[in-house]
């Protein structure tokens, strides 16, 4: 099935908000995606015809396991991507965390993979090599602002 990136991110952004308040709420997605109600109404129409999503105006929001099964493999991606860039880049969290969200929703699975066996190796093995490559980019990042 065909899902377009901003349908990732509605989908990202229920899972998320389903975690952490156990329910999901059109005025918690649109607050949260910075987008109008109306707009959510209209992407919770398509995801639910296309069996992501249980959605009745005025009723719960759901995701089904199809729509829960990719919101995971998304936030997976971003939360990987996000330690990746701050932990081995040296990235700023607020960049690495706007870098990710945008990035998450391209890279191939085994891009995801093997950046998640580069980091583990690159931590195990070149610990040193690692700490001296993140102080040198924060003093940079420091002197920079």
């Amino acid at each position: 099935m065909e899902v377009s990136k901003r349908e990732e991110e509605y989908l990202e952004t229920m899972y998320i908000l389903h975690k952490n308040k156990g329910v999901i709420r059109v005025k918690d997605i649109a607050k949260m995606m910075r987008v109008k109600p109306p707009s959510v109404v209209d992407a919770l129409k398509k995801l639910s015809e296309k069996g992501l999503v249980e959605y009745e105006k005025y009723d719960r929001i759901l995701l089904t396991d199809a729509g829960r099964e990719i919101a995971e493999a998304t936030y997976s991606k971003h939360l990987l991507l996000t330690q990746f860039f701050i932990d081995i880049l040296g990235i700023p969290p607020e960049i690495a965390e706007h870098d990710a969200c945008q990035f998450e929703h391209y890279v191939s699975e085994i891009t995801v993979r093997r950046i998640r066996e580069f980091a583990q190796y690159i931590q195990e093995q070149c610990p040193y090599v690692l700490k001296q490559f993140i102080k040198e980019k924060m003093a940079e990042n420091a002197e920079s602002r």
